[in-house]
């Protein structure tokens, strides 16, 4: 039976992508005589030293790929703390780049790229963040300028890796991570760094969207929808009795309840504690006096916090009237500031 199976299989049609011979060089000016370069690979989330590269004759490094789709590498000096270049190959590509080492910033800059798109769009990158290591005072400009040119590339693989420079402030730049993600999606729909944007956005809660509901039982075990609260202005409000950054802007948040809540503004305080007798006592030392305080003390693997996406507190949502989200992470003076304008119309 199996060497009938095998037979079969073999007949069927050839549809399998065939691979591609793709190259890198790479000529390097500046470091010493004799230097080597380490190629790293991705592997679990992390590069990975996997191969060492002598200069050959001409002092240029060429790394070779068969692949059937892009490849995702760096390259380092083969020296402690060495600065990294990313790669992105596609196949078939013949890619060149001049690169100088600068040993008195240990940088390495892309001097000119040959034959990728990709490496042009990084080249741009890498001597723009190179520029603002050095000069301070371009640091401000940097990350505007670093947004304009991802826009204006969006159908660039390389964007889709270049935008997780921005995953802190995902929430700010959620609309940039749409606009790659949509124009790189059916070209790339199994490429790492697509996927990646593509779940991103697939589980994030923006502004704009309609809040998911959250259910959860509250102090006397009764569970308590944030639906409940629709028609209020209401702040969804994660935190935990042993957040001590959480516990240092209750009274603010104590404050703007007092402030706000006869012109409709309401909180829903999603607890990421373990203990319940903790989460109580919090309750009753920082004077968190409304009535919607829900957890089910799973703490990070909280239902409500795993489906807002959230991975560090404190952490606020604000929501309208409809269930709209308003803003994220508001927070003291922007967060009375945000109130005022909505409340006091």
């Amino acid at each position: 039976m199996k060497k009938i199976l095998t037979l079969m299989l073999a007949l069927l049609p050839v549809v399998a992508a065939v691979a591609q011979k793709s190259s890198l060089t790479v000529a390097l000016r500046g470091a010493a005589e004799g230097t080597k370069m380490v190629v790293c690979e991705a592997q679990g989330g992390r590069l990975v030293p996997a191969d060492t590269v002598a200069p050959d004759g001409k002092g240029r490094f060429v790394v070779r790929r068969d692949a059937t789709e892009p490849q995702f590498f760096a390259m380092v000096l083969d020296r402690p703390k060495s600065p990294m270049i990313h790669v992105i190959l596609l196949p078939k590509e013949k890619v060149t780049l001049e690169v100088n080492y600068d040993d008195a910033y240990n940088q390495l800059r892309i001097a000119s790229v040959k034959g990728s798109d990709n490496m042009e769009l990084y080249r741009r990158f890498n001597n723009l963040m190179a520029d603002a290591a050095i000069e301070s005072s371009l640091q401000a400009t940097a990350q505007y300028e670093l947004e304009q040119m991802l826009g204006e590339n969006s159908g660039v693989l390389m964007s889709a890796f270049l935008v997780t420079f921005f995953e802190t402030a995902f929430d700010q730049y959620a609309g940039l991570y749409k606009q790659i993600r949509d124009a790189l999606i059916d070209e790339y729909p199994n490429n790492d760094f697509v996927r990646h944007l593509n779940d991103k956005l697939r589980t994030a809660v923006v502004v704009g969207m309609e809040a998911p509901d959250i259910a959860l039982p509250d102090r006397d075990g009764q569970v308590r929808r944030l639906s409940d609260l629709r028609g209020k202005v209401v702040l969804i409000d994660f935190w935990a009795s042993w957040c001590r950054p959480c516990r240092m802007e209750n009274p603010n948040v104590v404050r703007l309840y007092h402030r706000f809540h006869d012109k409709g503004f309401e909180i829903y305080s999603v607890s990421l504690d373990n203990s319940r007798e903790k989460w109580l006592a919090a309750i009753e030392s920082d004077g968190l006096v409304w009535q919607n305080h829900v957890s089910d003390l799973k703490g990070w693997q909280s239902a409500g916090g795993r489906l807002y996406g959230i991975n560090s507190i404190p952490a606020t949502v604000l929501i309208d009237a409809e269930g709209k989200v308003l803003a994220r992470n508001l927070r003291g003076a922007e967060l009375e500031q945000k109130l005022t304008e909505i409340l006091q119309q």
